[in-house]
Order: structure tokens, then sequence, then C-alpha cells
């Protein structure tokens, strides 16, 4: 590994240097932005970040759980594999990609080589698939092979902590042709950085988020803008509407349909689930997660 990486140091994530160390490189929680398939960055959002444009993401809920749990979770992993000297390590940058850097979760030693450590928590377990594979949401499976790559490693070991408090494992190992899609992708990303070349506005919530954030005052004037856009605007709010009226008479008939049943079922698959309502309201109807096919970052490229 040594050979492949250089390490940069220690710090916790989130931190200023942490923040420096990747300001002018990608991380592995950065590349699925990049890619389009990160639920938390778009690569509007990243773009302008990595621009000094927008603010590093709050510090939320999540985020402590995570960190809160992380112990835990490497704590458990370690009972489970004896083999493996399981420890902390710092953040990586690859000596012949230098803007390619990484910062594991842990790093495995063992007689039979290194291995790293990427631990999850998970309240939605649709995505993932069956233990002991490598059948992890692609965002994940991104991040981790990211990592590999930047180290020079051949394996992740992926561990999980479920809603339910379901102890998991999944194992992804470094593959040539998803690593080149990631650093091809990652490098024309950081060329439009340094040739201020902004990323057109897209669907995602974190796009939505800094495109507010980069316009916080309100001057008394007016704007004119192209008709074309104003269509697309106005045609949006329609169909909105329209679809959210359609979404609750669809509701309400499932609701009617389920009388005082808890699920509704298609061939045995879970379509929704009544939960109870808050204080005296009446229950209310929760769709079921659609369960996805694990991809590959080439596929999903």
């Amino acid at each position: 590994m040594s050979s492949a990486a250089v390490r940069l140091g220690t710090w916790a994530p989130g931190s200023a240097e942490w923040l420096s160390a990747r300001s002018s490189g990608l991380g592995g929680s950065e590349i699925a932005a990049v890619l389009g398939l990160s639920p938390w960055e778009s690569r509007f959002s990243l773009w302008h970040k990595k621009k000094g444009l927008a603010a590093p993401e709050p510090d939320n809920d999540a985020m402590r759980r995570g960190r809160l749990l992380e112990a835990v979770i490497a704590e458990w992993f370690a009972a489970e594999h004896p083999e493996y000297r399981v420890r902390r390590t710092g953040t990586w940058a690859s000596r012949l990609r230098p803007w390619q850097v990484a910062t594991p979760d842990r790093l495995l030693s063992a007689v039979a080589g290194r291995a790293l450590l990427e631990i999850k928590t998970a309240t939605d377990t649709a995505e993932w698939g069956e233990p002991g594979t490598d059948e992890v949401p692609v965002h994940y499976r991104a991040q981790v092979l990211w990592q590999l790559d930047t180290l020079g490693l051949r394996r992740a070991h992926v561990a999980v902590l479920t809603s339910g408090l379901n102890f998991r494992e999944y194992v992804v190992d470094w593959n040539l042709a998803e690593a080149e899609v990631l650093r091809t992708a990652g490098r024309e990303f950081l060329d439009t950085v340094e040739r201020d070349e902004r990323p057109d506005i897209d669907e995602h919530g974190a796009t939505f988020r800094v495109v507010r954030e980069l316009h916080p005052d309100i001057d008394d004037v007016e704007v004119e803008i192209e008709p074309a856009l104003a269509d697309r605007y106005r045609r949006a709010v329609a169909e909105h509407k329209a679809a959210e009226a359609a979404k609750q008479q669809a509701t309400a008939e499932v609701l009617d349909a389920l009388g005082s049943g808890r699920r509704a079922v298609v061939a045995g698959e879970s379509i929704a689930i009544r939960v109870p309502g808050r204080g005296d309201a009446p229950p209310s109807l929760r769709p079921s997660p659609i369960r996805s096919t694990p991809q590959k970052v080439s596929a999903a490229a």
C-alpha cells in the first residue's frame, strides 16, 4: 500500500484540516456525486463547494448517528473476524493521481494481506442484497472502489447495522473496469472546476439547496426570463398539482381497499402499510420501499 498511496494525515471528518486536504481533490464520498449516483450530493452542489461558493453540508442527525455507531460496528466486525487486526487509519492520496483522496473507516491487516473496512448504518435496506455478496447500494460501491483504487488494495469489507439492529457484512473487490470509469469521471469533473465550467442545474435536492444559497438576498427588481423557462416552470407547477391530486386519490383507494388491514400486497410483494397517526389522528398510508437491483458502477455510469 505504501507504494500506491501517501498518507496525508489523520483528521476528524468534516474538520478544517480534513476539508483542506480534499479541497483540490476528490474523496470517496464525493465520487458518487460526480457520477450522479449520490442521494445526498449532486454534481452541481459538489462543483460549487469545490469552488468555495457553497458551504459544506451542516452536521445533522444522520451524520451524528453514523459517527457514534462507527466504533460499535467496528468492534462487532472485529469480534466476528479475529483473523484481522482492525485499526483506524488516516487520509490518503494516490501517488499516481494525487487528486484521488480516500479516508477509509478502518484498515484491516492479516497474514494474507491488507483490506479495508467501510462502516455504514441503514434505515432502508431495499438497495442492499444478500449478506456476504457485493450487492451494496451503487453509491457506496463507488465510494469503496474509489478507496481501494486510491490505496492500491484489492478487497473491502462493508459492515452495516440496520434499523432493526441487524449486523450485515458484504465484500467488494477492486475492479479495473469500474476503477477506470471512476478515474475518468473524477478527472473530467475536476477539470470543469479548473475551467470554471458550471454543471447544468438538475432535479437533485442538493442542487435546489445550493441555488437557494447562492442568492440569499432579495432585491426589489424585475428580472426578465426566457419564455421557454417560464413555460417549463408553469407546466411543472401544473403537473405537480395534478400528480399530488392523483396520489391522494390512489392513496384513498388503497386505504379503502385495506379496511382495517395493515399491509397492501400484490403477489406477496408489499406495496404499502397503514401506520398509526399522531395523537388522535387516524392511520395513514406509507409506501413500501421498492427493492432495486444492485448495480455496478460501470453500468450506472
